[in-house]
């Protein structure tokens, strides 16, 4: 049987081969062409070279240099002992005689051309077969590469066509298998592979085939269907908010919810199936809910964030057995609601007692003859300004009536942003004074009028401004300016008090809201929440601004027309 591993195997090693065989008979003629080549430098060319050599050593001994005569001897030894083209033996042995007669001293002319026409002989001859033997290796370096371009090209298309075919052995079994999963990922539990190989993708298909078949089978049965309803089930007590777990009549916890969990500290795996008893010894708030029978609300500290829940046992039965679910209510926010609305009516309480027992006081001194006009007069001034505060307390909690319920009444008409500035100044330079604060008007000319509620920019801005008294600093400025920027009014209130901190800018303007650890707070919480109302009622933005030390900056942006 043919594995994929040894087709990989084989085909790796036929590629090899062809390899092989291509480089093979490139080296066999490389070596081929080499040896030529040295054929026609080791015989023709060092012939030549020994003719040369006598031919300049005869030119000398022409011109009575006669100790170059030993050096024509020698040279024409290396010749004798280097012949190899035909007529060369003639030729040499011919050069000899002539050297020997004009070794023994005939220098005559006859004798001299001898010597010369010999060596030309010699020289003719080498030089004609290294003409030859050139041509010779221009022939076969010239068939040799007709035949490695014949070789390389069947090669490459035997490569070719292998490197084509090979892959789909290997790639076709994937492509089935991977079109089979989607198929089986798609609930196609009948989809079947049929590959006829015996090989690993055979026994892959053989071994999925066999996993659809059960897989069919269990989604027919009703197996599956149990599974499905405890799946339902699951993701609906997971997706309940309240945390909730559940113990049946063995005392065995039969699921918690993911905020069950969370409560509890502990994964879902550590507490579904576990016995009440081992949970109770190692958790205490699990403990503290199986053995509190009571209905008042507990704290439960979250991630360092104080939570209060209550408490609800649900019995459920099935037959005799008696199962029960534990529900936790989150009732967090409605403690805290309630707390500031507990806040927000001892605020007002006492901030209506305050002008309300000045008042008192007022009265009874107006009422005391002793009493003279210039008392009496600051006496009813006074009045009057408690009289004031409370119509501000009263207005607040009308205007957040009319937030609450949703029926905030507007008049919308064109305003003047400098008229309103100058309007709000004037409403607030009384108490500006008392506190030795001076307020700065800083506003771009030219400004556009913007369709809102004159009466309700007003009290913002009023509201703006009263704050910013109250938390200035003596001595220090207040200011208020106005810009546009892209089609919209920015209104700002500017003061060099104690700042916010960066934790609670967030809810700076939620109902009933201040920042704790205040000393000086005088107001209810609800004046920066009515103006968040109002800004958004007229299709504004309201913000803030502030660092610890460095004052804060509260403003809005309102539409222009």
């Amino acid at each position: 049987m043919w594995s994929v591993k040894n087709k990989i195997r084989l085909g790796t090693i036929f590629l090899f081969l062809l390899v092989v065989i291509s480089g093979a008979f490139s080296i066999y003629y490389l070596v081929k062409l080499k040896e030529q080549s040295r054929n026609v430098l080791k015989a023709n060319y060092e012939t030549i070279q020994y003719s040369h050599q006598m031919q300049k050593a005869l030119d000398s001994i022409l011109d009575n240099k006669t100790s170059f005569i030993d050096s024509f001897g020698t040279e024409l030894k290396k010749q004798e002992k280097n012949i190899t083209e035909a007529g060369e033996t003639t030729a040499t042995q011919n050069l000899r005689k002539c050297y020997n007669r004009l070794r023994a001293g005939d220098t005559t002319k006859s004798n001299i051309e001898c010597v010369r026409f010999n060596l030309q002989q010699i020289l003719l001859l080498n030089m004609a077969a290294i003409k030859n033997k050139n041509e010779v290796a221009e022939k076969s370096a010239e068939d040799a590469m007709a035949l490695l371009i014949a070789i390389v090209a069947v090669i490459f298309l035997v490569g070719l066509t292998f490197s084509y075919n090979f892959p789909s052995i290997i790639t076709a079994p994937i492509q089935k298998l991977t079109q089979a999963i989607k198929e089986i990922g798609a609930k196609n539990y009948s989809h079947r592979i049929h590959i006829d190989s015996k090989d690993e993708f055979g026994q892959l298909a053989d071994a999925f085939n066999e996993m659809a078949g059960r897989l069919e089978y269990f989604e027919s049965s009703n197996l599956n269907k149990i599974i499905f309803e405890k799946a339902r089930a699951e993701a609906v007590i997971n997706s309940m908010k309240d945390a909730s777990i559940g113990i049946d009549k063995n005392n065995h916890v039969l699921f918690a919810n993911e905020q069950a969990s969370q409560l509890l500290g502990l994964k879902a795996e550590e507490t579904v199936g576990k016995s009440t008893e081992e949970l109770i010894r190692k958790n205490d708030l699990f403990k503290f809910l199986l053995e509190n029978e009571g209905k008042s609300p507990f704290k439960i500290v979250v991630d360092g964030k104080e939570n209060y829940y209550v408490k609800e046992t649900v019995d459920v039965s099935q037959g005799e057995a008696s199962n029960k679910v534990i529900v936790l209510k989150n009732i967090t926010s409605f403690k805290e609601l309630d707390v500031a609305k507990t806040d927000f009516i001892a605020t007002v309480s006492h901030e209506l007692k305050t002008p309300l027992a000045s008042s008192d006081f007022s009265l009874k001194l107006l009422e005391d003859d002793r009493v003279g006009q210039e008392e009496r007069n600051e006496l009813i001034q006074q009045l009057k300004n408690d009289n004031q505060r409370m119509l501000r307390i009263l207005s607040e909690l009308l205007n957040m009536s009319q937030v609450e319920a949703g029926k905030i009444q507007l008049d919308i008409q064109s305003v003047n942003p400098y008229r309103t500035i100058e309007n709000s100044i004037k409403a607030v330079l009384t108490t500006a004074k008392e506190k030795d604060v001076n307020i700065q008007e800083e506003c771009e000319p030219d400004l556009p009028n913007i369709k809102a509620d004159a009466d309700k920019i007003s009290w913002v801005l009023n509201n703006f401004l009263t704050n910013a008294i109250r938390y200035a600093p003596s001595k220090t400025d207040i200011i208020i300016s106005c810009k546009q920027i892209n089609g919209q009014l920015f209104f700002s209130v500017t003061d060099k008090g104690q700042g916010i901190e960066e934790v609670y800018l967030g809810r700076i303007f939620e109902r009933y809201f201040q920042v704790p650890g205040r000393s000086d707070r005088k107001g209810s919480g609800i004046g920066l929440a009515i103006c968040k109302e109002f800004v958004e009622a007229m299709g504004g933005h309201i913000w803030v601004k502030s660092k610890i030390g460095e004052g804060s900056t509260f403003g809005v942006d309102i539409p222009i027309g």
